[in-house]
């Protein structure tokens, strides 16, 4: 089960000024590069969020090139737009792409796809607005049980504050599975070209920091007691400390995967 996550819009500055530089920026050149986006082309970055992928798409594609971006959540979107201006953003379902047929030589969509209530229509749109010969590249990541910093974090969290926080953090783990994105492609008419799975890390400057990021940037943050939030502080800082280093920074192992396809010309 998926949550959709409804953010005001001092959760999406929290989003970019938190989650985009402590997760998602390091898998911004490998999506980009596994997809072959190159100067000139019409690129489209799906559930966008603040636009970390679009705005470096949009350094890529250049002038003669162009980028829209969309989201769902209408904060994200004004975030985005306050950043950089130039770019197409927009408001709308991932599931119903408001784009012609054939309109972009790129969709890409970074870590969000466990976000949709229905991915294969996702998927299915992202190939219908793509030209023959076009890539669709998403990056997610591996299942819970493969990653060895964040499932000891998640399991305090639920400790304290019930299983409802399984469906709130346990949704970004939840299409780590390489054959299952692999038939979300095919069953969307698209041809796999590559897989692959990458080892990053997520950089805090404290296990406080992990906390206060995991939870203020996520619908959680209306959800916690301020009880439960300490405890899980106070556990956090004992479970992970093996990734503590000398000077306080927390260095959290994380594995993502990668898959490219093309739609047939």
């Amino acid at each position: 089960m998926t949550e959709t996550f409804s953010l005001t819009l001092e959760q999406a500055h929290a989003y970019e000024d938190l989650f985009v530089p402590a997760l998602f920026a390091q898998w911004v050149e490998p999506l980009l590069d596994g997809a072959g986006v190159a100067e000139g082309q019409r690129v489209l970055d799906v559930a966008c969020g603040t636009g970390v992928v679009a705005r470096a798409a949009a350094r890529v594609v250049g002038p003669k090139g162009h980028v829209s971006g969309i989201d769902l959540n209408p904060a994200m979107i004004q975030v985005a737009r306050e950043i950089e201006a130039t770019i197409d953003w927009r408001v709308g379902d991932a599931a119903d792409l408001p784009y012609e047929d054939r309109s972009f030589d790129a969709a890409l969509c970074q870590s969000a796809l466990f976000f949709f209530p229905d991915p294969a229509a996702a998927i299915r749109e992202m190939a219908r607005v793509v030209t023959p010969g076009g890539s669709v590249a998403v990056q997610t990541y591996a299942s819970l049980h493969e990653q060895p910093g964040y499932k000891p974090f998640i399991d305090s969290v639920i400790r304290h504050t019930g299983p409802e926080a399984r469906t709130l953090l346990g949704t970004y783990w939840s299409k780590g599975d390489l054959d299952e994105l692999r038939l979300l492609m095919q069953t969307a008419g698209l041809d796999v070209q590559r897989t692959r799975t990458e080892l990053g890390l997520v950089t805090f400057p404290s296990t406080d920091a992990l906390v206060h990021t995991e939870i203020q940037a996520t619908p959680l943050a209306q959800r916690i007691s301020e009880s439960a939030y300490r405890a899980i502080s106070e556990e956090t800082r004992q479970l992970l400390a093996p990734y503590v280093d000398s000077s306080s920074m927390l260095r959290l192992p994380i594995r993502a995967r990668f898959i490219t396809s093309t739609k047939p010309g």
